[in-house]
């Protein structure tokens, strides 16, 4: 077990070391043989991103909502405890696949895999409109595992069928684009672990560091680590195009009012290939 500080954006509960079948990132247990090669509609990468030059506007703030089906928060104790972290639902050729932040799933260097994980998709005020989901693998890079690499903090996770439908077909899902420039339009979306409702604010995302991209709105507390960066997203569907997660640089941010999140390159497309 390793505890974990009151970090912002950081799990409030600790997690459990991994299982001894269980090794860090590429190994996760159980883990789906004979991943296919990454599908052109599954994963999109622009050739000449954008270059960061828009401004985010001068500190918005959240708004609550009413539930998301694609997003949903992740619970301990398989869907009996708190939920400490956020995770969404993401195109693959199971339907089976959410992203979230690395350090929801494992502790990173010292740590390991958490053994006690349920998804809950839509999930507020205490109703769960699309059930409980169980989580039956994890996959984070193994640079997260070996040294907590912020510019690694995303992790996936699969969930097993839920009265024989697979979870995409249940909710929906959304896109994972990689390689989108540092300048988007993006609508995050995240569990407060002090709410029972989840929040969600538009605004532009701009350049932290070459790695590292950084999204201003107030209300992102504990809690909201693996709250998908949605561009392009639709209210009307839900769905949108997930090019980040509250992650990263001091685990999403250290105030609630600036958050984070790892550039997705060609490292989160490999392990995606690797999870799908």
């Amino acid at each position: 077990m390793f505890s974990t500080p009151r970090v912002r954006h950081r799990s409030t509960t600790s997690t459990a070391a991994p299982s001894a079948s269980s090794s860090p990132a590429s190994s996760a247990a159980p883990s789906p043989a004979g991943s296919p090669a990454v599908a052109a509609d599954d994963v999109v990468a622009l050739s000449h991103p954008n270059s960061g030059a828009a401004s985010p506007a001068d500190h918005p703030v959240s708004t609550p909502l009413n539930g998301v089906g694609t997003v949903g928060a992740l619970f301990n104790d398989d869907g009996d405890g708190d939920h400490f972290c956020t995770a969404s639902v993401i195109s693959s050729p199971h339907g089976n696949l959410l992203v979230t932040a690395a350090h929801c799933i494992h502790g990173g260097r010292d740590g390991g895999y958490r053994s006690d994980l349920a998804f809950v998709p839509g999930y507020h005020d205490g109703v769960r409109p699309y059930g409980t989901w169980s989580i039956t693998a994890a996959f984070v890079d193994p640079q997260w595992a070996d040294s907590s690499d912020p510019d690694l903090d995303v992790g996936f996770l699969t969930v097993a069928p839920r009265q024989g439908r697979q979870i995409a077909d249940v909710v929906g899902a959304n896109r994972l684009l990689t390689s989108q420039g540092f300048a988007n339009i993006v609508t995050v979306v995240g569990y407060p672990a002090e709410q029972e409702t989840p929040i969600a604010c538009t605004n532009h995302t701009v350049m932290h560091s070459p790695s590292q991209l950084r999204f201003d709105c107030a209300g992102y507390s504990g809690g909201t680590s693996g709250g998908p960066w949605l561009a392009n997203y639709d209210p009307q569907t839900g769905t949108g195009d997930v090019i980040g997660v509250i992650g990263g640089y001091e685990k999403g941010g250290d105030t609630d009012d600036v958050s984070y999140t790892a550039y997705f390159d060609a490292a989160v497309q490999q392990l995606y290939a690797q999870a799908r």
